[in-house]
């Protein structure tokens, strides 16, 4: 038995050594002008030989995935990556703005038990889609999909089963409430994915932006046009978790605040990727209306964009938090088995000429929300694990405001969890079986810090007077670290 053992062990040896030796020797033949090809015939070496070598047969779409990320892994850049088919429908689905599909804004558990079968919930039909027009709504259950059961399948299979091509129907299996059933039949169309919601706060406009897609601005434009009518007197962006998209949009929003100057340049090795992008003189859409921008920690890239650009020409007051701090450019790429990549092939920086990634932009006006002590913390997973708040809207799903309020002070009775967090746990309960709000002024500290600035415009030119570049804040920094 030993001797066997040995012999294996020999061989692998043998094997490893002379495969070592081959793509050694292969390495040397080759002169230093053409190195990057002797490296891709190496990994075209390894390929082949782990595919005809390895104990069991292997995938060779595994292989391909493998090589792929860890090439662009060993970048050591966390936004150069592969992407799966997956990945990158979704990159398109939401950098082109729209996609065939139903229309129905989905969630799915990830766990499914006999008890609480992992079934596909509608969030919200997104408004005019197939979805909307056969009358499905919030909080209404996905059951199957063509007799497919959807606790039985992932997200992913989920999405590939509703998403496809336009005209092309689809059947699903409804059920809402405990026993209501039915089934749908949804043709396909193109689905605008919404990433501008707006509607005026007394006179303020507010408009929350999700993503930087290709129908932003034209949704953003509606959304002025809407404003004007109504006669609004300030304005308020949201861009709070929102992680960016299209250079391009950010720079075209930005656009429709300055005169003149420069918007966003980007810096690169590559000739073709160093870009100055300058606004349109005097094309402006919003003159002397007062702007405030909410930002957060989540706030990244084309929204660090458009806040630079505001802040560094004194367009708007920044308040929230300390943003992302995503200073850099990815080009995606596809590939031919519906995959794909995107790779940083610059950094951008704001009209100042300051560079934001690692760092963020501070906010004008820093407003945080409320932290939790650690017995909070304790108390407030103890209520959602409880569950009693679904438990009861679903009993009492016409709840009024002072429904809402004398409830969280029961519950508030057993779980010592500031109220406010207790009435946003019931308002969004009571938010899942009809159309989310767009904004909760009982419970967003950010936001009516917001208005408050705006209802005082002494005070709202006194900050954006003393307000400082991101270069200015860039330099100070510097020469505080240097002492």
């Amino acid at each position: 038995m030993k001797k066997k053992i040995l012999i294996i062990a020999t061989i692998t040896v043998i094997c490893g050594f002379f495969a070592v030796q081959c793509f050694s020797q292969s390495l040397r033949r080759s002169g230093s002008a053409d190195s990057d090809r002797q490296y891709t015939d190496i990994l075209d070496q390894v390929f082949t030989y782990v595919q005809q070598n390895y104990v069991e047969e292997v995938d060779p779409e595994v292989l391909y995935q493998g090589a792929l990320k860890g090439m662009l892994e060993s970048l050591n850049d966390p936004y150069s990556v592969y992407m799966d088919k997956s990945d990158w429908r979704s990159l398109t689905d939401t950098t082109m703005g729209n996609f065939g599909g139903v229309g129905l804004s989905i969630t799915k558990p990830v766990e499914s038990t006999p008890e609480k079968p992992a079934y596909v919930e509608v969030a919200s039909p997104i408004d005019n889609s197939p979805g909307f027009k056969a009358g499905i709504q919030s909080g209404d259950l996905i059951i199957k999909i063509e007799d497919v059961d959807t606790s039985t399948i992932t997200m992913d299979e989920v999405l590939n089963m509703l998403r496809g091509t336009v005209g092309e129907s689809v059947t699903v299996t409804i059920r809402r409430g405990k026993s209501l059933e039915f089934e749908k039949t949804l043709v396909r169309a193109i689905i605008e994915n919404p990433t501008v919601k707006y509607g005026m706060i007394g006179k303020t406009g507010y408009i929350a932006l999700s993503e930087f897609s290709t129908n932003t601005a034209k949704r953003f434009d509606e959304a002025l046009a809407s404003f004007e009518k109504a006669g609004y007197d300030s304005l308020i962006i949201d861009l709070r978790n929102n992680g960016g998209g299209l250079l391009s949009t950010a720079v075209e929003l930005a656009d429709k605040f300055m005169e003149k100057g420069i918007i966003v340049s980007t810096k690169s090795r590559i000739s073709y990727e160093n870009s100055v992008y300058y606004a349109s003189r005097g094309k402006t859409t919003v003159n002397g209306v007062p702007v405030v921008v909410l930002i957060n920690r989540a706030s990244a890239s084309a929204s660090e964009i458009l806040s630079g650009a505001l802040k560094d020409s004194k367009k708007a007051i920044l308040v929230g938090e300390n943003t992302y701090g995503k200073g850099s450019v990815q080009v995606p790429a596809g590939l031919i088995s519906n995959d794909g990549f995107k790779i940083t092939v610059a950094r951008y920086y704001s009209p100042s000429d300051a560079n934001i990634d690692k760092i963020g932009i501070a906010p004008d006006i820093e407003v945080k929300y409320y932290e939790f002590s650690e017995e909070e913390e304790k108390a407030y997973a103890d209520l959602v694990t409880a569950e009693i708040i679904p438990a009861y809207t679903e009993a009492h799903p016409d709840m009024t405001e002072s429904d809402i309020a004398a409830y969280a002070k029961e519950v508030n009775k057993t779980y010592k969890v500031p109220l406010m967090y207790i009435r946003k746990l019931i308002r969004n309960e009571l938010d899942r079986k009809k159309s989310s709000r767009l904004y909760d002024l009982d419970f967003d500290v950010q936001l009516n810090a917001a208005l408050d600035v705006l209802k005082d415009p002494k005070r709202y030119n006194e900050i954006l007077s003393k307000s400082k570049t991101l270069k200015e804040i860039e330099s100070e920094k510097q020469a505080e670290e240097k002492k």
